[in-house]
């Protein structure tokens, strides 16, 4: 006889929170670091925003009515805040096309290729960065200096944007210079990376802006501290000990968290629910390992930036996470746990 239970997959939460309620919040605690962004870099940055969230959200809908004919859910909000973000993690001055390309393969491949929210194993924002940073490297490089074209469209062509370094291109340049950091002009000081005055992607250059978002989302309960503190630890171990041993070619462990988009990364990619592990031990093995992975690829990587890789990397370990790293069973006692 039925007795009219549904039995599913753990985690069992009760909570009051619906997801399109989650999202919100995500997406008010966005909107400081996405006004400094914009204040930076003025239309062309509103208008890369505003493409990124519209293609996500008609991407989403499209799929999902018309390929898998099922109900629209663009309600929830999540293809909201994957445009969002995607448009966080890129330059200004990327060309549209290239924009649009890059949200269809956010959603399309790195989302509802693997069933739609709750189901994908990658950050959906990450993978459409990744794949725009390898089909068009020159172009997701480029990095137009703040309030240069402000109240420009740098698409049209019609302003040349002055591009420069970032702060991580310059740390870079650095360690093969016999001077150091020294020999490199220029060089942004940790006040200026945490107010927001140096080229980098639209959502990264105010590290103080990112940082009133995620203590909002902390605050709220919608995050957990473990994996915002563990990834930027993971990093400032990595780079704190070259900078120990050699200060003179690598910069210090603050100047890492405060520059390019660790900050981004700590507060709003390494916390997706998602794509992280279940238990609080597992996402401190998870963001501290990205964090770790971030300071390796940004010293000896291609790349002066490695928070995104770093974060893939690690949302593919996540079922093992999950496999080994299991919450105490409900009146199990600790030996029997360490032996289970």
């Amino acid at each position: 006889m039925s007795t009219g239970m549904i039995v599913s997959l753990s985690p069992h939460v009760r909570t009051k929170a619906s997801i399109s309620m989650v999202m919100g919040m995500v997406i008010v605690a966005m909107i400081p670091a996405i006004l400094a962004g914009l204040w930076a870099f003025g239309l062309s940055g509103a208008l890369v925003m505003a493409v990124t969230t519209g293609v996500c959200v008609l991407t989403e809908w499209f799929i999902t009515v018309y390929m898998l004919k099922q109900p629209s859910r663009i309600n929830d909000g999540s293809a909201i805040v994957t445009g969002l973000l995607l448009g966080m993690n890129i330059p200004a001055s990327t060309p549209i096309w290239q924009v649009i390309a890059g949200s269809i393969f956010a959603i399309g491949l790195g989302k509802m290729a693997f069933g739609g929210l709750g189901h994908n194993p990658f950050n959906p924002a990450l993978v459409g960065r990744a794949f725009m940073l390898t089909s068009f490297p020159a172009d997701m490089t480029t990095w137009p200096a703040p309030g240069a074209a402000r109240w420009s469209i740098l698409q049209t062509g019609g302003v040349d944007a002055v591009a420069g370094p970032t702060a991580l291109g310059m740390v870079a340049e650095a360690q093969g210079l016999p001077d150091g950091l020294s020999g490199v002009a220029g060089m942004p000081t940790h006040w200026e990376l945490f107010l927001g005055s140096i080229p980098g992607s639209i959502g990264e250059v105010s590290a103080l802006a990112i940082l009133a978002g995620g203590l909002f989302l902390l605050v709220r309960k919608i995050i957990s501290w473990e994996s915002p503190v563990f990834f930027l630890g993971g990093l400032a171990l990595f780079t704190g000990v070259f900078w120990i041993v050699d200060p003179v070619r690598y910069a210090d462990p603050l100047y890492h968290i405060l520059a390019g988009g660790a900050m981004l990364g700590a507060w709003f990619m390494v916390t997706d629910m998602v794509s992280s592990p279940m238990t609080p031990r597992g996402r401190m093995i998870f963001a501290g390992t990205a964090g770790l992975l971030t300071g390796a690829i940004r010293l000896f990587g291609a790349f002066p930036e490695g928070t995104s890789y770093a974060i893939l990397i690690m949302n593919a370990f996540v079922p093992i996470i999950d496999r080994y790293v299991r919450p105490k069973k409900f009146g199990q006692k600790k030996k029997e746990a360490s032996r289970g």
